[in-house]
């Protein structure tokens, strides 16, 4: 290893324990603190190093951070399986809100995986193509970035009832910023209705959480919100916030 490489680690050791700081003082003096407090001290902290993620399932997230820090990024990522009407929901907040939505792709077209590894491996081992077609290309889109926005509650599921509102990502060595993890169901429902939030049509139709279409089905009146979602698969994440 040549001195410039033992340097630039160096520098990278400085950079990731100088954000592990940041994020241990962070997390306590924001823990109660408003959704949009904890977005003006991510954006005031990290810059246009800063971005976030959306399935546009809602605008919600796109809402409440572009109220703040307008032009943002938001990365997309675009499967190759999404329903019509979550295309027309990215292509909608393109028109409406102050964003620079960017389309992360896969390695692989769906056709390309189906050759390579066979057709519908959503069905036979739904954790590869999730990791295939979501967490690799987040993991890549993201590389650039200090720290990213995601729109993860503690009350969606049992793997994120410890989410705290700013946390060390550290299989992405970066900082991850949850300002919305406290929020209820209707909470969320009411800031959509109260500011007019663009939200995927899906949602009239009995599809309160949104993800590829081969692996989304609707959801019965009762049934937990998030049983549609690999339904019969035995699984919860797809991987991203694992």
């Amino acid at each position: 290893m040549t001195v410039v490489e033992i340097e630039a680690n160096l520098q990278r050791q400085r950079v990731t324990l100088d954000l592990q700081s940041i994020v241990e003082s962070a997390a306590e003096f924001l823990e109660d603190a408003p959704a949009r407090e904890i977005i003006r001290w991510a954006a005031a902290t990290f810059g246009d190093r800063l971005c976030l993620t959306s399935s546009m399932s809602d605008a919600l997230l796109i809402d409440l951070v572009s109220r703040v820090k307008p032009g943002v990024d938001v990365l997309f990522i675009d499967t190759g399986y999404h329903f019509a009407e979550t295309i027309g929901t990215r292509d909608a907040v393109r028109q409406v809100y102050d964003v620079n939505v960017i389309d992360i792709q896969p390695s692989r077209t769906v056709a390309e995986q189906d050759r390579d590894l066979g057709p519908r491996l959503f069905g036979r081992n739904p954790d590869l193509c999730c990791y295939l077609r979501k967490v690799e290309p987040l993991n890549r889109a993201l590389e650039p970035y200090l720290a990213w926005i995601s729109g993860i509650r503690r009350d969606e599921s049992p793997t994120r009832t410890n989410t705290k509102v700013v946390e060390w990502d550290a299989k992405r060595q970066m900082v991850k910023v949850n300002p919305i993890a406290r929020w209820t169901q209707e909470e969320v429902d009411n800031y959509i209705a109260d500011n007019g939030v663009l939200i995927n049509p899906l949602h009239y139709d009995n599809y309160p959480s949104i993800g590829c279409g081969p692996c989304t089905r609707q959801v019965a009146p009762g049934e937990d919100p998030r049983s549609g979602r690999w339904a019969g698969l035995g699984k919860i994440e797809c991987g991203i916030h694992l």
